[in-house]
Order: C-alpha cells, then sequence, then structure tokens
C-alpha cells in the first residue's frame, strides 16, 4: 500500500445561513463550522484544534479528544457516484485533514502518527451529527455515513506543530491494532447488542471519553436486563 499523506488541510469558522420562515426546513437558519475551505502553506495544530478553525457545537465537537477531524480521500469518488454530486469535492464532510491511502480499514484507536512538526493520535471514529446532511439537503446523508463505515476519525494532539499539504503520515506507533476504525463503527451502529464487544473497546485506554462513556453505559444497561 502507498505511503499515507495529507493530501489537503481545511478550515473554516462557524456561520449563520439559511433564510427565516421558509417552507422547507432544509433552507431555514442554522449555524455551524462544516463549511470549510484549503488552505496553503504551513497551519498550526493546537492541543485542541487546527489554527484558523471552529466549531459552532462545542459540547459534541472540538476539544481534546476531537482537535482534528480526519478524512479519507480514497472515498470522495464513491460518494461523488452515489450521491450524483459532481461538486462533493474533498472538504465537503466538514474535515481538517483530508488523508490519501487510508482508510477507516487502515487505521486503529491509539495510532500515533507524525505529520510535519505535529504528533496526532487517533481518538475515535467520527460519529456523525445531523450537519453534513443539512449541508448537502440529503436527509438521510447521516445515516448513510455511518452504514457505511465511511466515516472518518478524530486526532488528539500529542505535541503541537506545523504541518502543511503534501506531508507524510507517518505511523510511529499501534498499540491496538485489534480496534481498527471500521471496526470500532461496526461495534457502535452494528452490534449494538454485543455486550462483551462493547466492555472491551470501552476498556481501550486511548479510545475518547464520549466514546468510552457511550459505550460503558450500552454495557451497564444490558448488564441490568
Amino acid at each position: 500500500m502507498s505511503q499515507a499523506s495529507l493530501l489537503m488541510i481545511h478550515v473554516g469558522l462557524p456561520k449563520t445561513i439559511g433564510v427565516e420562515n421558509t417552507p422547507d426546513q432544509m433552507d431555514r437558519p442554522w449555524r455551524s463550522g462544516i463549511f470549510k475551505s484549503p488552505v496553503e502553506g504551513p497551519v498550526w495544530v493546537g492541543r485542541t484544534n487546527v489554527e484558523g478553525d471552529g466549531q459552532a457545537d462545542l459540547k459534541n465537537h472540538g476539544g481534546p479528544d476531537k482537535a482534528v477531524l480526519a478524512y479519507s480521500a480514497d472515498h470522495y469518488a464513491v460518494w461523488k457516484q452515489e450521491l450524483q454530486l459532481p461538486d462533493f469535492h474533498y472538504g465537503a464532510l466538514g474535515e481538517n485533514f483530508t488523508i490519501a491511502n487510508q482508510t477507516e480499514k487502515d487505521v486503529c484507536i491509539g495510532d500515533t502518527y507524525r505529520i510535519g512538526g505535529a504528533i496526532v493520535q487517533i481518538s475515535q471514529p467520527r460519529q456523525p451529527c445531523w450537519k453534513p446532511a443539512r449541508r448537502w439537503k440529503i436527509k438521510d446523508l447521516t445515516v448513510r455515513i455511518q452504514n457505511t463505515g465511511r466515516t472518518g476519525w478524530y486526532f488528539r494532539v500529542l505535541k503541537e506543530g506545523c504541518v502543511e499539504r503534501g506531508q507524510e503520515v507517518l505511523l510511529l506507533d499501534r498499540s491496538y491494532p485489534q480496534w481498527t476504525v471500521a471496526l470500532c463503527n461496526e461495534i457502535m451502529y452494528h452490534r449494538k447488542d454485543d455486550r462483551k464487544a462493547a466492555f472491551e473497546l470501552a476498556s481501550c485506554p486511548l479510545l475518547s471519553e464520549s466514546w468510552t462513556e457511550i459505550l460503558s453505559k450500552r454495557f451497564r444497561s444490558n448488564e441490568s436486563n
């Protein structure tokens, strides 16, 4: 397999779009940071964010476990064909890093990578909210992202530094090869009654706090039934 690389970097600040009192709810005002633009040249990656980027919903987006959203460039050709959207370009799903030659099947929770001057670590799969569906006016898009497993993933930042498009995504450490992002998605969305898998994944010490909490609640709930 070819070396993974940082194909593009995208950032954007939250903005409000839409028109009041329109008949179509999809066209009514809403606020999001999903609209991002490509960046050329070095970009600073901090502990909780990429420089120039922001989130409207700080409860569910951003923070140490979700500092950088990554998405596979390999998925875009498939999305364009499935959605019949020729302008469904890199960054269309609101990611910060579009990464070539890497998908959810290739990466694992806890994977630690060097990209330029930064060191990042995978914390969880992306758990898509309603905003991709709202942006593209495709009501079932969020469900399709989940069901296909083409979710992307989040990085926490272990070492701040500058990154630039075209740089290698160099694997430094893989402590939990059993927990691919693809398998995590399968457990979260398709194996909701699998108590053993939920418990084992929640026990991974490098899984994000939010996913650990969700899976632990699921396990405890099933345990009490």
